[in-house]
Order: structure tokens, then C-alpha cells, then sequence
């Protein structure tokens, strides 16, 4: 006679999804964040909204490029991007990092991700062009 099942078949299935959401949520947010170029334009967010072309600006690549980038951050709830006018604006979301930050705090050895620390380490990313 076999003992209980344990392992992922013994969860409960609508447990089991929202498991695999926050996983695969998880996965989208580092997934985002492991790109130099996305978190350069995440750490110019930082100060403000901006619109599309102006997050284009510093980069050397086509305004295409740069849109994919910004539908990956999008994807990962990393921004917010919403229609003025004629004008496409971004917006940073910064409670997105709370589950990769209250993930992270899971193995013991990381403090909790601060908007002004990870603003900092953002900074350190971005060139200064002053």
C-alpha cells in the first residue's frame, strides 16, 4: 500500500495555479529586470513620467527596440503605459517588486527592497551624461 501523495499533486489545483501565477510573475519580473537596457529606463522613471520618445532618446536603437523593451516592463507590471493624446506616456509601478522583494527576503540573507535604495542602484546603472 502506497503512503500519501506529497509533492504538487497533492495541492489543491486552485491553490496549485495561483502558486504557479505568482512563479511564473516572478519569473517575468527578473526576466525584465536582467536586461541593462530595461533597467535604465526603469531607473529614468524613477523621476518621472515620460512619454514614449523621450524614454527613446538616450538610447542608440530604433524606436521599435525600445517599445518591445518597454512592452516586456509593461508585461512584468513594472510600468504602466497609458494613452494622453496623441502622446504614449510610461509610468513606473514600483509595487511590482514586492513579490520579487518579499521573495528574496525568503532566504534570509536580503533586507527588503527600499525605493530609495533600489533607486540608487538604479542610478548606478544609468551613465551619467551630466
Amino acid at each position: 500500500m502506497h503512503g500519501p501523495r506529497i509533492g504538487v499533486d497533492a495541492v489543491h489545483p486552485v491553490r496549485l495555479n495561483k502558486i504557479m501565477s505568482k512563479s511564473q510573475a516572478l519569473d517575468t519580473v527578473f526576466a525584465a529586470l536582467g536586461d541593462p537596457t530595461r533597467r535604465a529606463i526603469l531607473s529614468m522613471l524613477l523621476e518621472d513620467d515620460m512619454a514614449v520618445t523621450d524614454v527613446a532618446q538616450p538610447f542608440e536603437m530604433s524606436l521599435a527596440a525600445i517599445s518591445k523593451h518597454l512592452n516586456i516592463l509593461s508585461r512584468a507590471g513594472l510600468i504602466s503605459q497609458e494613452r494622453r493624446g496623441r502622446v504614449k506616456w510610461c509610468k513606473l509601478e514600483p509595487d511590482a517588486l514586492r513579490d520579487a522583494s518579499i521573495w528574496m527576503q525568503g532566504f534570509g540573507q536580503f533586507e527588503a527592497i527600499h525605493l530609495d535604495a533600489f533607486e540608487r542602484f538604479l542610478r548606478t546603472e544609468l551613465p551619467d551624461d551630466t
